[in-house]
C-alpha cells in the first residue's frame, strides 16, 4: 500500500475520534437538559461511528504490521 493511501487511513481515523467525541459531548449535554430523545439519538450516531473507527483501526494496525 502507498504511504499516502497509509496516511489518509490515518487521518481520517483523527477525524472520525473528533466527530465522535463531540457527538459524545452534545448527548452528555442533551442528557443535563433532561432532552433525552436527542441524546439518544447522539448516542447512537457517536455508537455508529465509535464502530467503523474500531474496524478502521483494525485495517491500519493489519498495514502496519
Amino acid at each position: 500500500m502507498k504511504q499516502t493511501t497509509f496516511d489518509a487511513l490515518n487521518r481520517l481515523y483523527a477525524k472520525l475520534e473528533e466527530l465522535t467525541r463531540e457527538l459524545y459531548n452534545l448527548a452528555d449535554d442533551a442528557l443535563e437538559i433532561g432532552d433525552f430523545e436527542d441524546a439518544s439519538l447522539l448516542q447512537s450516531r457517536a455508537a455508529i461511528l465509535y464502530e467503523q473507527m474500531e474496524n478502521l483501526d483494525a485495517v491500519i494496525s493489519e498495514l502496519e504490521g
